[in-house]
């Protein structure tokens, strides 16, 4: 068993199932500790205005939905922060970078994983630019990588000519644990959309068995490699 400390952080409930549930799985299998962070509310957005107030119940239920499906993939703690959903461009950059900040100074994980910056959704974005300023590679700083995953109905809709598309060059093989970061995602009901929609149980599945054929294996997760420390 090795024994490593690995941090995700996600912008919204169900982005660190979706961009790496199978590889918190196998490293939590493997011995590691994983501790999820999860930026955004990740409901308010679906209303006019913020109203914090008027979504408690949908909020709550989401925190529930983030602590299950955590406890299926294996993961050592899960915190969803409270950030504006979809609004995250307009809080001020040094506020994440300070949160990401206080977790990395509690659990000094050697791994982070986040999310890549070419994304359609803004919170995508505003966390993989905090994440880099957090993580960086100052003397004695316990992050020695820093891998950015793909996020379903995100990452593929940014049309390439607006931005780099995602170009992995990193995978993990999540053959055994590919049942699990379905079932975790199946605790997320209320973001599971029917096929053929990319954030449906088929499609994520589907992913996964391509990115493994990339790869000749049955099932992996794709990862960008940010920095890599070795």
């Amino acid at each position: 068993m090795t024994m490593r400390r690995i941090l995700v952080v996600a912008a919204h409930p169900d982005d660190e199932v979706l961009g790496c549930g199978g590889t918190i799985a196998r490293l939590a299998d493997e011995g590691s500790e994983v501790h999820v962070l999860i930026l955004a509310e990740g409901a308010t957005s679906r209303g006019q205005q913020r109203n914090p107030r008027e979504y408690a119940s949908e909020l709550s239920e989401l925190v529930r939905c983030a602590e299950s499906a955590n406890k299926v993939l294996g993961s050592a703690s899960v915190k969803v922060c409270g950030f504006p959903d979809n609004r995250m461009d307009g809080t001020e950059l040094l506020e994440v970078v300070k949160v990401i900040e206080e977790h990395i100074d509690r659990h000094r994980p050697e791994i982070v994983f986040a999310h890549r910056n070419g994304d359609v959704n803004v919170d995508h974005q505003v966390v993989h630019d905090a994440v880099i300023a957090a993580c960086r590679p100052q003397p004695h700083h316990p992050v020695r990588g820093v891998l950015l995953f793909e996020v379903a109905s995100s990452t593929e809709w940014r049309p390439p000519a607006s931005r780099v598309t995602f170009s992995p060059s990193c995978y993990y093989d999540i053959e055994g644990v590919l049942g699990r970061k379905l079932d975790a995602l199946s605790k997320y009901s209320s973001e599971i959309r029917p096929f053929p929609h990319p954030r449906s149980l088929e499609a994520i599945e589907h992913l996964a068995r391509w990115r493994g054929a990339s790869v000749g294996c049955r099932a992996a997760e794709a990862f960008e490699i940010g920095r890599l420390l070795l």
